[in-house]
């Protein structure tokens, strides 16, 4: 499903021991959709260590797992623990993303 992520040199944000959840809503093979899977499968791999989980739904599936959660936009990223937050969009910018992650490293 997803291509081996190569090593890279940027910094490595802290986990502190912390377990992500992460519940990431997609439409399909859709381009935006896609990306983000590829985009959050890099950024896990990089920065998170080990320390999470992930959970792809696809709204074209289950459409109503969307509709609890209140995504009506996808791709949709919502963090469930440790703290609950919502990102939108293709995933494309790290340091934003770790922001919303609380890494060190991103910003908010």
């Amino acid at each position: 499903m997803s291509k081996p992520v190569e090593s890279t040199n940027a910094p490595v944000a802290t986990t502190a021991g912390k377990k992500y959840v992460l519940r990431l809503f997609v439409a399909g093979d859709e381009p935006n959709s896609k990306k983000a899977r590829e985009n959050l499968t890099q950024l896990c791999e990089t920065h998170l260590q080990g320390e999470y989980e992930v959970e792809i739904v696809d709204v074209l599936e289950d459409f109503e797992a969307a509709l609890k959660s209140n995504v009506l936009l996808t791709p949709a990223l919502i963090v469930v623990a440790p703290k609950p937050t919502t990102i939108f969009g293709n995933l494309n910018d790290t340091d934003k993303v770790l922001g919303a992650l609380r890494l060190s490293g991103g910003k908010s």
